[in-house]
Protein backbone atom coordinates (compact mmCIF):
# COMPACT_ATOMS: atom_id res chain seq x y z
CA UNK A 1 0.00 0.00 0.00
CA UNK A 2 1.27 3.44 -0.86
CA UNK A 3 2.05 6.00 1.86
CA UNK A 4 -0.55 8.36 0.45
CA UNK A 5 -3.21 5.63 0.76
CA UNK A 6 -2.35 5.10 4.44
CA UNK A 7 -2.50 8.84 5.09
CA UNK A 8 -5.87 9.01 3.36
CA UNK A 9 -7.19 6.21 5.55
CA UNK A 10 -5.96 7.94 8.70
CA UNK A 11 -7.54 11.24 7.65
CA UNK A 12 -10.85 9.52 6.84
CA UNK A 13 -10.87 7.76 10.18
CA UNK A 14 -10.12 11.04 11.92
CA UNK A 15 -12.96 12.81 10.15
CA UNK A 16 -15.34 10.00 11.04
CA UNK A 17 -14.33 10.15 14.69
CA UNK A 18 -14.81 13.93 14.72
CA UNK A 19 -18.26 13.53 13.15
CA UNK A 20 -19.33 10.91 15.70
CA UNK A 21 -18.05 13.11 18.54
CA UNK A 22 -20.01 16.12 17.27
CA UNK A 23 -23.23 14.13 16.83
CA UNK A 24 -22.87 12.61 20.29
CA UNK A 25 -22.43 16.06 21.80
CA UNK A 26 -25.48 17.39 19.99
CA UNK A 27 -27.61 14.46 21.11
CA UNK A 28 -26.39 14.87 24.66
CA UNK A 29 -27.44 18.51 24.55
CA UNK A 30 -30.90 17.61 23.26
CA UNK A 31 -31.31 14.99 25.97
CA UNK A 32 -30.05 17.26 28.75
CA UNK A 33 -31.95 16.56 31.97
CA UNK A 34 -34.70 19.01 32.72
CA UNK A 35 -34.53 21.12 35.85
CA UNK A 36 -35.23 19.39 39.14
CA UNK A 37 -38.56 19.68 40.91
CA UNK A 38 -38.77 22.48 43.43
CA UNK A 39 -37.87 21.64 47.01
CA UNK A 40 -40.37 21.89 49.84
CA UNK A 41 -38.61 25.05 51.04
CA UNK A 42 -38.94 26.65 47.59
CA UNK A 43 -42.62 25.74 47.43
CA UNK A 44 -43.20 27.15 50.92
CA UNK A 45 -41.55 30.40 49.81
CA UNK A 46 -43.92 30.61 46.83
CA UNK A 47 -46.96 30.12 49.08
CA UNK A 48 -45.64 32.74 51.50
CA UNK A 49 -44.97 35.35 48.79
CA UNK A 50 -46.12 38.68 50.24
CA UNK A 51 -47.73 39.78 46.96
CA UNK A 52 -50.25 36.91 46.91
CA UNK A 53 -53.82 38.09 47.44
CA UNK A 54 -55.87 37.74 50.61
CA UNK A 55 -58.44 35.69 48.66
CA UNK A 56 -55.77 33.22 47.57
CA UNK A 57 -54.41 32.90 51.10
CA UNK A 58 -57.93 32.22 52.30
CA UNK A 59 -58.34 29.57 49.60
CA UNK A 60 -55.08 27.95 50.74
CA UNK A 61 -56.83 26.77 53.90
CA UNK A 62 -58.90 24.30 51.88
CA UNK A 63 -56.66 23.65 48.92
CA UNK A 64 -53.36 22.72 50.63
CA UNK A 65 -51.19 24.21 47.87
CA UNK A 66 -47.88 23.07 49.39
CA UNK A 67 -48.95 19.43 49.11
CA UNK A 68 -50.50 19.99 45.67
CA UNK A 69 -47.43 21.63 44.13
CA UNK A 70 -45.16 18.95 45.59
CA UNK A 71 -47.45 16.22 44.24
CA UNK A 72 -47.46 17.79 40.78
CA UNK A 73 -43.67 18.05 40.85
CA UNK A 74 -43.51 21.68 39.76
CA UNK A 75 -40.19 22.96 38.46
CA UNK A 76 -38.69 26.08 36.88
CA UNK A 77 -39.14 26.52 33.15
CA UNK A 78 -42.32 24.44 32.84
CA UNK A 79 -44.68 24.85 29.92
CA UNK A 80 -48.11 24.18 31.40
CA UNK A 81 -51.82 24.38 30.64
CA UNK A 82 -54.37 24.89 33.41
CA UNK A 83 -57.78 23.83 32.07
CA UNK A 84 -60.93 25.44 33.44
CA UNK A 85 -58.71 28.01 35.12
CA UNK A 86 -61.57 30.17 36.40
CA UNK A 87 -60.10 33.08 38.31
CA UNK A 88 -56.64 31.58 38.07
CA UNK A 89 -55.81 30.44 41.60
CA UNK A 90 -53.92 27.36 40.40
CA UNK A 91 -52.69 29.11 37.25
CA UNK A 92 -50.85 31.70 39.32
CA UNK A 93 -49.28 29.11 41.61
CA UNK A 94 -48.00 27.18 38.60
CA UNK A 95 -46.67 30.37 37.00
CA UNK A 96 -44.81 31.30 40.17
CA UNK A 97 -43.30 27.82 40.25
CA UNK A 98 -42.34 27.94 36.55
CA UNK A 99 -40.66 31.30 37.06
CA UNK A 100 -39.43 33.71 34.37
CA UNK A 101 -38.32 30.89 32.05
CA UNK A 102 -41.71 29.16 32.07
CA UNK A 103 -45.17 29.80 30.68
CA UNK A 104 -48.57 28.80 31.98
CA UNK A 105 -51.70 29.00 29.84
CA UNK A 106 -54.96 29.46 31.73
CA UNK A 107 -57.87 28.11 29.66
CA UNK A 108 -61.49 29.15 30.06
CA UNK A 109 -64.41 28.57 27.72
CA UNK A 110 -66.05 31.41 25.76
CA UNK A 111 -68.78 33.14 27.70
CA UNK A 112 -71.30 32.41 24.95
CA UNK A 113 -70.42 28.70 24.77
CA UNK A 114 -73.37 26.39 24.17
CA UNK A 115 -74.61 24.56 27.28
CA UNK A 116 -72.42 26.32 29.84
CA UNK A 117 -71.71 24.32 33.03
CA UNK A 118 -74.43 24.51 35.64
CA UNK A 119 -72.80 25.70 38.83
CA UNK A 120 -73.91 26.70 42.31
CA UNK A 121 -74.28 30.40 43.07
CA UNK A 122 -70.65 30.34 44.20
CA UNK A 123 -68.54 28.24 41.80
CA UNK A 124 -66.63 25.36 43.36
CA UNK A 125 -63.40 25.23 41.42
CA UNK A 126 -60.56 27.67 40.92
CA UNK A 127 -63.10 30.43 40.31
CA UNK A 128 -63.95 30.66 44.01
CA UNK A 129 -62.03 31.11 47.25
CA UNK A 130 -62.80 29.01 50.29
CA UNK A 131 -65.33 30.34 52.79
CA UNK A 132 -63.90 33.43 54.41
CA UNK A 133 -63.52 33.65 58.17
CA UNK A 134 -63.75 37.43 58.09
CA UNK A 135 -66.86 39.62 57.98
CA UNK A 136 -65.84 40.98 54.56
CA UNK A 137 -64.84 38.31 52.02
CA UNK A 138 -61.55 39.07 50.27
CA UNK A 139 -61.84 40.56 46.79
CA UNK A 140 -61.44 38.15 43.89
CA UNK A 141 -59.11 38.72 40.94
CA UNK A 142 -59.70 37.61 37.38
CA UNK A 143 -57.15 35.61 35.45
CA UNK A 144 -56.57 38.67 33.26
CA UNK A 145 -55.75 40.69 36.39
CA UNK A 146 -53.24 38.04 37.39
CA UNK A 147 -51.65 38.01 33.93
CA UNK A 148 -51.16 41.79 34.05
CA UNK A 149 -49.93 42.03 37.61
CA UNK A 150 -47.80 38.93 38.16
CA UNK A 151 -44.07 39.64 37.95
CA UNK A 152 -42.86 36.27 39.23
CA UNK A 153 -43.91 34.29 36.14
CA UNK A 154 -45.89 34.31 32.91
CA UNK A 155 -49.66 33.71 32.75
CA UNK A 156 -51.26 33.60 29.31
CA UNK A 157 -55.09 33.59 29.43
CA UNK A 158 -56.72 31.67 26.56
CA UNK A 159 -60.38 31.37 25.63
CA UNK A 160 -61.03 28.04 23.98
CA UNK A 161 -63.59 25.26 24.10
CA UNK A 162 -62.77 22.22 26.19
CA UNK A 163 -62.77 20.00 23.11
CA UNK A 164 -59.85 22.02 21.70
CA UNK A 165 -58.18 23.55 24.77
CA UNK A 166 -54.59 23.88 23.54
CA UNK A 167 -53.69 27.19 21.84
CA UNK A 168 -52.17 26.87 18.35
CA UNK A 169 -48.81 28.31 19.37
CA UNK A 170 -48.23 25.28 21.61
CA UNK A 171 -46.57 22.64 19.44
CA UNK A 172 -47.74 19.02 19.74
CA UNK A 173 -45.65 17.10 22.23
CA UNK A 174 -44.30 20.20 23.98
CA UNK A 175 -46.34 20.62 27.17
CA UNK A 176 -44.77 19.50 30.44
CA UNK A 177 -47.95 19.67 32.46
CA UNK A 178 -51.74 19.97 32.23
CA UNK A 179 -54.05 20.43 35.22
CA UNK A 180 -57.80 20.41 35.73
CA UNK A 181 -58.85 21.33 39.25
CA UNK A 182 -62.24 20.38 40.73
CA UNK A 183 -64.27 20.99 37.57
CA UNK A 184 -64.00 17.74 35.61
CA UNK A 185 -67.40 16.66 36.96
CA UNK A 186 -68.97 19.83 35.51
CA UNK A 187 -68.00 18.73 32.01
CA UNK A 188 -70.77 16.14 32.16
CA UNK A 189 -73.56 18.64 32.76
CA UNK A 190 -72.20 20.99 30.10
CA UNK A 191 -72.15 18.31 27.40
CA UNK A 192 -68.40 18.49 26.78
CA UNK A 193 -66.84 15.76 24.65
CA UNK A 194 -64.36 14.66 27.29
CA UNK A 195 -62.80 12.01 25.07
CA UNK A 196 -61.86 14.68 22.55
CA UNK A 197 -60.56 16.96 25.30
CA UNK A 198 -58.40 14.28 26.89
CA UNK A 199 -56.95 13.26 23.54
CA UNK A 200 -56.11 16.90 22.84
CA UNK A 201 -54.26 17.13 26.13
CA UNK A 202 -52.50 13.83 25.44
CA UNK A 203 -51.27 15.03 22.05
CA UNK A 204 -50.02 18.33 23.46
CA UNK A 205 -47.99 16.74 26.26
CA UNK A 206 -44.45 15.51 25.70
CA UNK A 207 -43.56 11.93 26.58
CA UNK A 208 -43.33 11.78 30.34
CA UNK A 209 -45.57 14.86 30.65
CA UNK A 210 -48.18 14.76 33.38
CA UNK A 211 -51.91 15.44 33.56
CA UNK A 212 -53.12 16.18 37.11
CA UNK A 213 -56.83 16.12 37.89
CA UNK A 214 -58.47 16.84 41.24
CA UNK A 215 -62.18 16.55 41.99
CA UNK A 216 -64.81 15.94 44.65
CA UNK A 217 -65.10 12.23 45.42
CA UNK A 218 -68.34 10.34 44.79
CA UNK A 219 -69.49 6.99 46.13
CA UNK A 220 -68.45 3.73 44.48
CA UNK A 221 -70.63 2.81 41.53
CA UNK A 222 -72.00 6.33 40.94
CA UNK A 223 -69.59 7.17 38.11
CA UNK A 224 -70.29 10.72 37.01
CA UNK A 225 -74.07 10.43 37.48
CA UNK A 226 -74.19 12.76 40.50
CA UNK A 227 -72.17 15.57 38.94
CA UNK A 228 -75.20 17.81 38.49
CA UNK A 229 -76.67 17.21 41.95
CA UNK A 230 -73.87 16.54 44.41
CA UNK A 231 -71.04 17.98 42.28
CA UNK A 232 -69.08 14.77 42.78
CA UNK A 233 -67.68 11.96 40.65
CA UNK A 234 -66.23 8.54 41.33
CA UNK A 235 -62.45 8.35 41.20
CA UNK A 236 -62.47 4.94 39.54
CA UNK A 237 -64.63 6.36 36.74
CA UNK A 238 -62.16 9.18 36.12
CA UNK A 239 -59.24 6.74 36.04
CA UNK A 240 -60.93 4.57 33.39
CA UNK A 241 -61.93 7.54 31.27
CA UNK A 242 -58.55 9.28 31.26
CA UNK A 243 -56.59 6.07 30.73
CA UNK A 244 -58.75 5.32 27.70
CA UNK A 245 -57.11 8.37 26.06
CA UNK A 246 -53.68 6.74 26.38
CA UNK A 247 -52.59 7.98 29.80
CA UNK A 248 -51.25 5.81 32.62
CA UNK A 249 -52.12 6.54 36.24
CA UNK A 250 -48.83 7.31 37.96
CA UNK A 251 -49.82 8.33 41.46
CA UNK A 252 -52.81 9.25 43.60
CA UNK A 253 -52.51 11.94 46.26
CA UNK A 254 -54.32 11.42 49.55
CA UNK A 255 -53.71 14.85 51.07
CA UNK A 256 -57.31 15.99 50.40
CA UNK A 257 -58.90 12.63 51.25
CA UNK A 258 -61.45 12.57 54.07
CA UNK A 259 -62.69 9.01 54.76
CA UNK A 260 -65.33 10.34 57.18
CA UNK A 261 -67.25 12.22 54.46
CA UNK A 262 -70.37 10.13 53.65
CA UNK A 263 -70.22 11.54 50.09
CA UNK A 264 -74.03 11.56 49.89
CA UNK A 265 -74.46 15.36 49.89
CA UNK A 266 -72.84 18.30 48.15
CA UNK A 267 -71.79 19.73 51.53
CA UNK A 268 -70.92 16.97 54.02
CA UNK A 269 -73.06 16.52 57.09
CA UNK A 270 -71.96 16.85 59.83
CA UNK A 271 -69.81 19.78 58.61
CA UNK A 272 -66.33 18.62 57.65
CA UNK A 273 -63.89 18.83 54.73
CA UNK A 274 -65.23 17.37 51.50
CA UNK A 275 -63.55 14.15 50.40
CA UNK A 276 -61.46 14.94 47.31
CA UNK A 277 -59.08 12.94 45.17
CA UNK A 278 -56.03 14.00 43.18
CA UNK A 279 -54.68 11.82 40.37
CA UNK A 280 -51.49 12.18 38.35
CA UNK A 281 -51.52 10.64 34.88
CA UNK A 282 -48.45 10.29 32.65
CA UNK A 283 -48.11 10.19 28.88
CA UNK A 284 -45.95 7.12 28.24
Amino acid sequence: MKLTDKRHRYLSAGHALLFVTMVTALLAGCAAPRSAALSSDSIAAIIASPDRSAADRNNDLRRKPEAMLAFIGVRPGMLALDLSAGGGYTTELLARAAGPAGRVYGQNVPRDAVNPPRRPAVPEGDAAPAQSTSATPPARRSINDRARELTAGHIIPVTRKFEDPVPPEVAPGSLDLATLMFNYHDLETSGVNRTQMNRGVFNALKRGGVYVIADHAGRPGTGISESGTLHRMEGAFLKREVESAGFVLSEEGLFLHNPNDPRDKNTPQPPQPKDEFVMKFVKP
